[in-house]
């Protein structure tokens, strides 16, 4: 059983990939993008360390709860925490629910195995989506990407190329207020302005 620092996770979205998925972001990022969504993520100091078992007993009490149909992992940068994501990734495919990745990592760099559970990471994930964010590229018209050079890598048979496209899955954000006055988001803004006046 190993560990991961988390960012945090929201347990059903419908804006991090194909589908109710939960999403998990975990803490840490060397890359540091300038315009990055995800800023306070970047700090490499322990947030949330978490137990991989109990996450992925909170991913099974998601899938009877919202019927989510896998598992979304963003940060910070998944690859810095590879090893125990990898534990994630096999136990959702177990379970039958699909595993998507972000990194800013390119694949041909991954493919090299530069960093201890990248290439099991690599092996439990269905949809990865590679490259670094580039702020002056702002991504509009595909799905979930950030910027135009950000590529998507589909790494299993479960979902089929072209997805990123579809119009069923348009770019959104997702707002939640709590009971304490807590408003958190989670999506891709761009065009939140006109999103919000429609």
């Amino acid at each position: 059983m190993g560990h991961l620092n988390l960012a945090d996770w929201v347990d059903c979205t419908e804006v991090e990939g194909p589908g109710k998925r939960f999403a998990l972001w975990v803490q840490g990022c060397t890359l540091r993008c300038p315009g990055c969504c995800n800023p306070h993520f970047f700090e490499l100091t322990a947030k949330h360390i978490v137990a991989t078992d109990d996450i992925l007993a909170w991913i099974q009490r998601s899938e009877a709860q919202h019927k989510i149909e896998g598992v979304t992992i963003l940060g910070g940068e998944p690859m810095l925490q590879a090893r125990g994501l990898a534990e994630i990734a096999s136990g959702c495919q177990k379970l039958g629910l699909s595993v998507m990745v972000f990194s800013g990592y390119m694949i041909e760099y991954l493919n090299k195995g530069p960093m201890f559970g990248i290439r099991e990471l690599l092996q439990a994930t269905d949809i990865l989506v590679d490259g670094p964010f580039i702020a002056a590229q702002l991504e509009s018209r595909r799905n979930w990407a950030g910027s135009a050079n950000q590529r998507f890598h589909f790494l299993t048979k479960r979902y089929a190329p072209g997805i990123e496209w579809d119009s069923a899955y348009a770019p959104a954000v997702e707002l939640r207020v709590y009971g304490d006055g807590t408003v958190r988001m989670n999506g891709w803004p761009v065009g939140l302005g006109e999103q919000l006046n429609k």
